[in-house]
């Protein structure tokens, strides 16, 4: 691996968390890795606002208005960016709501569905706004890589890290490209 560290960023829009926990199932090469990696923005690290990066990993789709402005603001700070697992790529299962208009959505949420204590649809402005379809990262920015998976085994996520830290590309064999 390389000898200077690069700086990477993660973080999950509209997803399960599942591709996080599947970084961290590289286990003990997590430690080679660290030794190679500053981590920026990350739930790893708790840092809540990202600097300029070498690398944005981003799981989850676009399913808010928060969602869109973290990933416009990931693309800005982030050299290379990478779409990571299904949602980030085709949406995922977030994006089996694309059928259903949002306020019918809602609706049956927060007023017609089973054991509700209220009737009210939440609306305050820290709760970020539907978009009315989840769309894929690739649709609103430029991505420079697809990891696929839900969640990609963490082979993947290890020659994905070493491919970019030796300054190579990345090859994924057919195992570690699941779709499961």
């Amino acid at each position: 691996m390389a000898d200077q560290k690069i700086k990477v960023a993660t973080c999950s829009l509209g997803g399960c968390f599942g591709c996080h926990m599947s970084l961290l199932d590289i286990d003990e090469a997590l430690i080679e890795v660290e030794k190679h990696v500053q981590f920026d923005r990350s739930p790893i690290t708790d840092i809540k606002n990202i600097s300029k990066c070498d690398l944005g990993l981003i799981e989850g789709g676009l399913c808010n208005e928060e969602n869109v402005h973290v990933l416009k603001d990931f693309r800005e700070n982030c050299k290379v960016l990478v779409a990571v697992g299904a949602c980030a790529i085709n949406g995922g299962l977030p994006a089996m709501r694309n059928g259903i208009d949002v306020q019918d959505c809602l609706k049956e949420v927060y007023q017609t569905g089973y054991n509700l204590t209220t009737d009210i649809i939440p609306d305050d402005p820290e709760i970020p706004r539907l978009q009315e379809k989840v769309q894929p990262l690739h649709e609103l920015v430029k991505v420079d890589y697809f990891l696929p998976g839900c969640p990609p085994p963490a082979p993947a996520f290890l020659e994905l890290i070493t491919a970019l830290l030796e300054g190579r590309e990345p090859n994924i064999d057919y195992p570690h490209r699941r779709f499961d």
